[in-house]
């Protein structure tokens, strides 16, 4: 199918907010909540637009648009990232909150989901602008969050760079230091140790459990890595080192794939800050063709709606482990689990980066800092519980994967709200 055509299809399903709630009200069927539980979970509590002035190197001043979504807040404070992009949207936003309610649901965190983001390109800013955009975005949603109410977190294009100035920020608004409002901080400012690589960390636990399910041994595994950032990098390294084959990895701008394997030092070496590399070679494919590359496991660390009814067919992995957000359409999902493909929803795969965050969270709030190899063991015992837990729901209740972990991500905030006297 042409890739044209794919685009089409994509560009006719439903949003990432829609297919998001049609999961929700199934799982909510199945542990038998009613209609109302799902009306208030459908939807965040609440949803902050801000604009914010800043005024750029040449001396004018460009006014942006961003979003805090706090999607439930009845087992404790929100948490969740900040992305800037320049395709970030309200919907998206408000999927993504979503998404993290079940994902400190899935691993028993006292959380509710919370999501923010920037309409923007730092691609094309300059260090200074994105500081003073970071800054402007803290002093506009500063009355909403805080360490016992929405705490922040690193997400796409931010890093803890940008958290060390929103910590700052908030500080100086505060007048007081606030470690605990923000996560994925820099180790001198009250970070946590493992906290840049734990997403990463995270997959390569669960695709480990999946992996001997379905017979397959890691080592000697052939490997495609969709995305070449920080999560898609430092996969394509820990998989690596286990002995893994990474045949293909993808970025922006295209695709490499050799079916003896590639080589990933070479690559991590050569990649820009936005993990491009595909443009120093001649024999690039695209996104869309690697997919259907030969190999036994296939990371879509990328972007969503990668997996979907134009290239199912073509896909010939048989364990998908979904390190990006929502990578794999609700229809796509359908198919493949019908063909025995097993995949690892994106919910439980990428939940590493949440769990190390509230790890962060608990060190600020204790003064007391962990060594990573502590950091690591807790996060490794909370990952593969986690995996088993919604792998026997799936088998208990006849439900695929995805359809198992929101059941598990959603019955605790439904039961809090319970109690609460909410519904």
């Amino acid at each position: 199918m042409s890739e044209m055509k794919i685009k089409e299809l994509i560009a006719q399903s439903d949003s990432l907010l829609q297919s998001t709630q049609q999961v929700v009200k199934q799982a909510l069927q199945h542990l038998h909540f009613d209609q109302v539980t799902y009306e208030l979970l459908k939807e965040p509590l609440r949803f902050l637009t801000v604009r914010i002035p800043v005024k750029m190197d040449d001396g004018s001043v460009q006014v942006f648009t961003g979003y805090r979504s706090q999607h439930n807040d009845a087992i404790g404070p929100t948490k969740g990232g900040i992305r800037f992009h320049p395709d970030v949207t309200e919907d998206e936003i408000k999927a993504l909150s979503l998404w993290m309610s079940i994902k400190c649901g899935i691993t028993n965190l006292p959380f509710g989901g919370g999501k923010g983001g920037i309409v923007c390109d730092p691609r094309n800013m300059s260090f200074n602008e994105i500081e003073r955009l970071s800054r402007g975005y803290v002093r506009a949603i500063s009355q909403i969050v805080g360490p016992t109410k929405d705490i922040p977190a690193p997400d796409v294009f931010t890093n803890s760079q940008v958290m060390a100035w929103m910590m700052d920020e908030y500080s100086r608004i505060r007048e007081l230091d606030s470690p605990g409002f923000i996560t994925g901080k820099p180790l001198v400012l009250g970070g946590s140790a493992g906290r840049e690589s734990s997403t990463a960390l995270g997959v390569v636990m669960v695709t480990k459990e999946a992996a001997k399910l379905k017979g397959i041994s890691l080592e000697g595994a052939k490997v495609i890595i969709q995305g070449f950032g920080n999560a898609g990098s430092y996969l394509a390294k820990f998989l690596h080192d286990a002995g893994s084959i990474i045949v293909g990895i993808s970025d922006a701008l295209g695709a490499l794939y050799n079916p003896e394997g590639l080589d990933i030092d070479y690559l991590l070496d050569n990649r820009d800050s936005f993990g491009t590399v595909t443009n120093l070679f001649s024999d690039v494919i695209t996104n869309a063709e690697l997919l259907t590359k030969e190999c036994d496991i296939i990371i879509p660390a990328a972007i969503e709606n990668q997996i979907n009814e134009g290239n199912v067919n073509g896909i010939k992995a048989k364990l998908i482990v979904e390190a990006a957000n929502g990578p794999t359409t609700n229809k796509a999902t359908e198919i493949l689990n019908e063909k025995g493909v097993l995949i690892v929803p994106d919910v439980l795969a990428n939940s590493g980066g949440v769990v190390v965050s509230y790890f962060e969270w608990v060190q600020n709030n204790q003064g007391l800092y962990w060594e990573h190899e502590e950091v690591i063991e807790r996060l490794e015992k909370i990952m593969i519980s986690s995996f088993h837990k919604i792998h026997s729901m799936s088998v208990n209740k006849r439900v695929n994967m995805r359809v198992a972990a929101y059941m598990v991500g959603l019955e605790k905030v439904s039961q809090a709200m319970k109690w609460r006297g909410w519904v």
